[in-house]
């Protein structure tokens, strides 16, 4: 039986936490605009995250401000589609002091700025959009994502209970322009063909947790189409972070969707399906990674490939997805 869950749409700015540090429940709901305020207080639980990825015909770029109290991470990643050869880099500080990265509370109200010993990280609002930065030995990346005032995003905040609760700001379908330098050779971004997607987290997390995560942006059936698709972390809540962006236009999905894969081999095709959702999703690329020190783990499993099926607009009209970019990941974190 499938259950649809009701979320109310925000239209005004409220603060993710009440005086207390808690979980303020006006906060609840899903919006359009970067509307809640993450005003975390506290120490030790909080996790603050700012992901962007630039996808391209010919390549994936992507850099990553990670805080989680005790713990920062910097990080890169390249991968040429044509080649399928790769670059990761990153940095991890523990306890980190003067590391500490600048972060904004509201999303796109101010810098994101990381700062490491042999990296650095700038996600700076500008006039129109953001400008990206990514400097290390390896990897460089300079880009502008052009964000227009009248853009539709989805944020939506997950109560798992009123000391543990997550907001996320998905945006995808954003026009990039810039250069990516790997190892020496420099790869231009055309703004009619790539794309920048927005990972902005914010909130108090349980100490183990799973979530899939689906994206992608691009043109298929005479549409723009903007895929944002998650599962496992928001069951048993009244929230999903399920939605579709069409010409421009955000849809909340209020249902929870059914994803299968295959966890022994993550290249094996993934399929999407509910609410008028039937994708088949095949991987080109798995981008593993597991960190596992005791009580730390981060494991992660992030497939780039394409997406093949069918979606329908809220009208019941279908539209045909055909060969269209993107990812769909599995990621467990203990910490």
């Amino acid at each position: 039986m499938v259950t649809v869950k009701t979320e109310r749409e925000l239209t005004a700015q409220v603060d993710l936490c009440d005086a207390r540090g808690r979980l303020n429940p006006a906060a609840v709901g899903w919006a359009r605009r970067p509307l809640v305020r993450a005003n975390l207080r506290g120490w030790g639980r909080n996790k603050r995250f700012e992901y962007w990825c630039i996808t391209s015909p010919d390549l994936v770029a992507a850099l990553n401000v990670s805080h989680g109290d005790y713990r920062v991470t910097l990080a890169g990643f390249f991968l040429d589609l044509k080649t399928l050869d790769h670059i990761s880099v990153s940095e991890v500080h523990w306890l980190p002091g003067k590391r500490v990265p600048e972060m904004c509370d509201l999303s796109g109200s101010g810098p994101v700025i990381g700062i490491g010993q042999e990296m650095s990280i700038r996600m700076v609002p500008a006039a129109g959009g953001t400008q990206l930065s990514l400097e290390s030995g390896r990897l460089g990346i300079e880009a502008f994502v052009a964000e227009p005032e009248d853009h539709e995003s989805m944020s939506v905040v997950v109560p798992w209970d009123s000391k543990r609760f997550q907001l996320t700001r998905k945006s995808n379908c954003m026009k990039v322009e810039g250069t990516v330098i790997a190892d020496g050779k420099r790869h231009d971004l055309d703004p009619d063909n790539t794309y920048g997607t927005l990972d902005h987290g914010r909130g108090r997390w349980p100490y183990s947790i799973v979530w899939n995560w689906g994206s992608a942006s691009g043109h298929s059936d005479g549409h723009e189409i903007g895929l944002q698709f998650g599962g496992k972390w928001t069951d048993g809540t009244p929230s999903t972070e399920n939605a579709l962006r069409i010409d421009g236009r955000v849809f909340k999905i209020g249902e929870e969707l059914e994803w299968t894969y295959d966890r022994s081999d993550y290249m094996k095709p993934w399929t999407i399906r509910g609410a008028g959702i039937d994708l088949i999703f095949t991987p080109v690329f798995d981008r593993h990674f597991d960190f596992d020190r005791m009580l730390v783990r981060s494991r992660e499993d992030q497939c780039f490939g394409y997406y093949n099926g069918t979606i329908e607009d809220p009208a019941g009209k279908t539209i045909w997805i055909s060969d269209l970019l993107g990812w769909v990941e599995e990621v467990h974190r203990r910490w």
